[in-house]
């Protein structure tokens, strides 16, 4: 029976693969032709602006050099001094990089501004020093779990999202994407084992449950998908085809494979540990025992989503704290649809792993069988 539902879960998320494959060519991409990086060299100019409600703002003329493309060794002047006050203005000085953009007027004038710093060479240095953290604490298993993280990343970047952005349906991107990337994850990371089969099943329930929580709860709560700020900015990608509140579902769904993946694992881990220390145990002793090893580890799972989201959403709950829309209540506060959204994502999230504990229990009690050989199998 295991061998048979797992030939069919694999067919079924492997379908997809090849569906997400054909990328449409005609997709809309924005360019960053006129996008380069360059090196502030001098402050040409200063200047402080006093606010009303009291506090400051530095306005900067900038000579900047041109690090590539076009423009390298080329000297560059951003005026950033204006009587038009930028609340996110940026303080520059000498040496620092950024992004800068060129832009061409009706009447042929080009100007030069400045997008944002340069932060790739110290993201690649933190993603450098989380790697060796992960392999010299991981070893071995640090290393595919890396390999696996990057598989991951590239089914996002390079199917699920081009599959969502070209009018695919995102439920079913979002279901099997998941369920490609956990069965990637939990193959690379733990072997083709039993151990192995019976995570991927145990997440293929869990994850069906958590889609369906979050279909019903997001149709019966009215939620649209664009709450979140940056949807606003997609709203004309494509012609409007993107299914939002889709979106929204598919980042629940994804939001959730993570733990998930840790969860399951986990508990059917107990379950091998625990019959392979005492092979005289009868299923329901194991089934216990190991459930309640489950029970410890899910206030912990669940405070940690929870927090995620929370600081996640951190400057919106201030906003709400601050009150400067006039909701009052509790009641008008959670009605908010971007307060709602967040609500139903954690709550969603939470009863599916919730109840992965039980089901992957379940099914490794069942089909854990054996003495120790077997079960290390």
């Amino acid at each position: 029976m295991l061998k048979k539902f797992l030939l069919f879960t694999t067919v079924m998320a492997l379908f997809p693969a090849f569906v997400f494959a054909q990328t449409d060519k005609n997709l809309q991409r924005p360019t960053d032709d006129r996008v380069f990086k360059a090196k502030v060299i001098k402050i040409t100019e200063e200047k402080v602006v006093s606010r009303e409600d009291g506090s400051a703002a530095v306005q900067q003329n900038v000579l900047l050099l041109g690090l590539e493309k076009e423009w390298k060794n080329k000297e560059i002047a951003h005026l950033g001094i204006s009587e038009i006050d930028v609340l996110s203005a940026n303080t520059y000085k000498v040496g620092d990089k950024v992004l800068v953009s060129e832009v061409k007027s009706i009447e042929g004038a080009v100007d030069y501004y400045i997008v944002d710093f340069v932060r790739s060479g110290y993201l690649f240095w933190l993603a450098f020093i989380f790697a060796v953290v992960i392999i010299v604490i991981g070893k071995k298993k640090g290393v595919k779990a890396l390999v696996s993280l990057i598989v991951s990343f590239f089914i996002i970047i390079k199917f699920i999202i081009p599959k969502i952005i070209s009018g695919g349906n995102p439920l079913v991107v979002g279901v099997f994407g998941s369920l490609i990337i956990l069965g990637i994850i939990i193959y690379l990371t733990e072997g083709w084992k039993r151990k192995s089969h019976i995570a991927l099943v145990s997440v293929f329930f869990s994850l069906i449950i958590t889609f369906v929580l979050s279909w019903i709860f997001t149709s019966l709560t009215r939620l649209t998908g664009l709450a979140q700020e940056e949807a606003v900015f997609l709203l004309g990608v494509n012609g409007g085809s993107i299914d939002f509140r889709g979106l929204l579902l598919t980042g629940i769904l994804v939001g959730t494979v993570g733990v998930l993946d840790d969860v399951v694992v986990g508990q059917i881990e107990s379950v091998r540990q625990i019959r392979k220390a005492n092979p005289e145990l009868t299923n329901k002793q194991i089934y216990k025992s190991a459930y309640e090893v489950g029970n410890t580890h899910l206030g912990a799972i669940i405070n940690t989503l929870f927090l995620t989201y929370v600081g996640a959403s951190l400057p919106l709950l201030l906003l709400f704290y601050l009150n400067p829309t006039g909701l009052v209540t509790f009641s008008q506060i959670i009605n908010n649809e971007a307060i709602a959204t967040e609500i139903v994502r954690t709550i969603v999230g939470s009863i599916g792993i919730a109840l992965s504990i039980p089901i992957s229990t379940y099914l490794a009690t069942v089909w854990l069988k054996g003495g120790a050989v077997e079960c290390v199998e």
